[in-house]
């Protein structure tokens, strides 16, 4: 189970706190505490337990407040200290500098770490995004063999192995498409490729965004794994250094890198203001990850006056033209020209708003209301 993020709240659950003030609950308490006080020993007897997934953290300190949440609610429910286990995500760059601290710090509760690819490569864009030695290609040639990227994978590998924790990879985001056999074909031979590259990184494991692409999955790790894991694969490779970490990303800028942002940002967030979090859009399970990635690659571009292979400046202005040129992608969505307007605003700024989701929540708690 996925409790949201520390900078969400749950506006539909009020209290007082010691001051008198009346305060939004905190979205993450709320999510895990109303899931393990009614799950966990129902779980636990049916021979599993209550089991997290952990997303957003930036430090060891937000670690700690996990870890002590676990603590104070396996003691009030009488359940034995350990019993909740977390997988962490690590897809924050402030994150990939305190694994081991991370790790530490929920050692009674940890399974491992997991890598993320879109929220990781927001996360470098809002960290250092200001900086213009550090302008990002399109978001397409953004992959995981990039060699910030490779580096961020390896240590994450590295560190949970030699803490005995597990290393998870990413997500395929690919769903089967039904009706078109050539285009099932390739989206699964991406998946081949991805989940053997993993494989042969050193992961324990890995996620799909689909139940159809599991065994693609399954035999990718089963032709490299001969066990349960890999925690005891020798690793005698190179230091990973923060230099590897900080290296940019190579490629291009392009206008059909920046069209597909505009449409897949501006279409996800029309369903999300719906009320839908996974969308499938142009053959992929797409959530808030995608938007978030979309929106703060055009911020920087428009920030730093970038230009397009085109020799074109990337504007608020030219944003603007653009998504006029594509509203048709989005026009027949119940709240498609509001998140036009949201998508546009959020694409502005000296500096990036932190998430996507915080006015795009008071949004949908307004119209609500």
């Amino acid at each position: 189970m996925r409790p949201r993020g520390w900078h969400l709240v749950e506006k539909h659950l009020r209290y007082t706190d010691r001051t008198g003030r009346t305060m939004d609950a905190s979205g993450s308490l709320v999510d895990f505490g109303l899931y393990f006080f009614h799950n966990a020993k129902q779980l636990i007897e049916n021979g599993v337990g209550p089991y997290f997934y952990i997303a957003k953290l930036e430090s060891a300190e937000e670690a700690k407040l996990w870890d002590d949440v676990f603590t104070f609610s396996e003691r009030y429910l009488g359940i034995e200290h350990g019993t909740i286990r977390a997988t962490v995500l690590i897809e924050t760059l402030p994150a990939a500098f305190e694994m081991d601290e991370i790790l530490h710090t929920l050692r009674d509760h940890v399974t491992g770490l997991n890598c993320g690819r879109w929220d990781y490569v927001f996360s470098m864009i809002k960290t250092l995004g200001t900086r213009p030695d550090f302008i990002l290609p399109d978001r397409a040639q953004v992959t995981m063999t990039a060699p910030a990227l490779a580096a961020y994978a390896q240590l994450l590998i590295r560190t949970c192995h030699r803490r005995g924790a597990h290393a998870m990879g990413g997500m395929a985001a690919q769903i089967p498409l039904r009706d078109d056999a050539e285009g099932n074909a390739r989206a699964l031979a991406r998946v081949r490729a991805d989940k053997a590259r993993e494989a042969g990184l050193g992961h324990d494991g890995t996620w799909v965004a689909h139940p159809g692409l599991i065994a693609e999955a399954r035999a990718a790790f089963d032709a490299v794994m001969t066990g349960q894991n890999q925690l005891d694969r020798p690793d005698d490779g190179p230091e990973i250094t923060a230099a590897d970490l900080l290296q940019r990303p190579e490629g291009t800028i392009t206008t059909a890198g920046l069209r597909t942002s505009l449409s897949v940002g501006i279409r996800y967030l029309a369903h999300w203001l719906d009320g839908r979090g996974c969308v499938a859009l142009d053959g992929l399970m797409e959530d808030a990850a995608t938007a978030e990635i979309c929106r703060v690659q055009l911020w920087q571009w428009a920030r730093h006056r970038v230009r397009t292979e085109d020799g074109v400046a990337v504007t608020a202005a030219r944003l603007a033209t653009e998504a006029a040129g594509l509203r048709a992608d989005w026009a027949a969505l119940p709240r498609g020209a509001e998140a036009e307007a949201m998508f546009l605003t959020l694409c502005g700024g000296d500096r990036p708003l932190p998430f996507l989701t915080l006015p795009a929540y008071r949004a949908i708690t307004a119209a609500a209301a």
